[in-house]
């Protein structure tokens, strides 16, 4: 008879974890609706997210032809596709979830959302889901051009570029939410994001090669927070990290990540500054 019993009890807790996970997946899509509909609306942002990325790989190109590449053992195709990559991360992701974070807080949704059945997991996710889903379509598209009229060639290490793309994503999501805490206006978000876009483009590998810097300055470089992810993501075309290598690059994103998502629950604001 008890095991009966016992059998049934363990088939409705079943029931009720699947239940559970439906329902958060419906309220997440919900969420993910409504901010993509909001995303639409403002112009602005929607042509930053689209553009930049977009834009910003080719206006980096003459500084690339200044580099001897054969040198380096690089070559054009691998670092635009790496910057492309960069450049999703900063601005088709981090830059546009800045203003929405700080756009839906100033306006008191994430706080009439606390109120109601969503975890405060699932609002935060919820609000950066359209911003993930266009920053990995925008990342795929230009590899893919890069990878065909740059002759990058095939990676040689796929399985890399794709944990790269999603660490980049995931930790340019808790940074954004990051960086919003100490953002007081939409206005501002574009100001508190510089210097993470900079000190991302210039010591990253995005915008300059890390090849090319002092080997001192590159090992520093080396622990900036995107710096590997997109370390990553080149090293999957390239092929030119071991594994002991790639173990210290993927533990110091995994270190960054938690660090990030530590520091937003623990200082996130919800509610507007008085």
């Amino acid at each position: 008879m008890s095991t009966v019993d016992g059998g049934r009890t363990s088939t409705v807790e079943l029931g009720g974890r699947r239940a559970v996970r439906a329902a958060s997946r419906r309220r997440l899509g919900a969420l993910a609706r409504a901010e993509l509909l909001l995303l639409g609306r403002n112009r602005g942002a929607v042509l930053t997210a689209l553009l930049v990325p977009l834009a910003l790989p080719f206006s980096v190109r003459p500084a690339i032809d200044q580099i001897d590449l054969k040198t380096q053992g690089l070559n054009v195709g691998t670092l635009m596709l790496t910057a492309a990559t960069g450049f999703s991360f900063l601005f088709a992701v981090y830059t546009s979830l800045v203003s929405a974070y700080v756009a839906r807080r100033e306006e008191l949704v994430l706080k009439r959302l606390r109120t109601g059945e969503p975890a405060d997991a699932e609002i935060l996710a919820g609000t950066a889901l359209p911003a993930l889903c266009l920053g990995l379509a925008q990342a795929l598209v230009l590899t893919v051009g890069c990878a065909v009229l740059l002759d990058a060639g095939a990676p040689k290490a796929p399985y890399l570029t794709v944990l790269g793309l999603l660490l980049g994503l995931l930790l340019s999501a808790a940074l954004a939410a990051l960086t919003s805490v100490v953002t007081r206006t939409t206005e501002s978000a574009q100001v508190t994001a510089l210097p993470l876009v900079f000190v991302s483009m210039l010591g990253s590998g995005i915008a300059v090669p890390t090849d090319v810097l002092p080997d001192r300055v590159a090992s520093v470089c080396e622990l900036l927070p995107l710096s590997p992810a997109v370390r990553l993501v080149r090293a999957g075309w390239t092929g030119e990290l071991g594994g002991y290598e790639v173990m210290g690059t993927v533990l110091t994103a995994l270190a960054w990540t938690v660090v990030a998502v530590f520091a937003v629950r623990r200082w996130f604001r919800w509610e507007p500054r008085r």
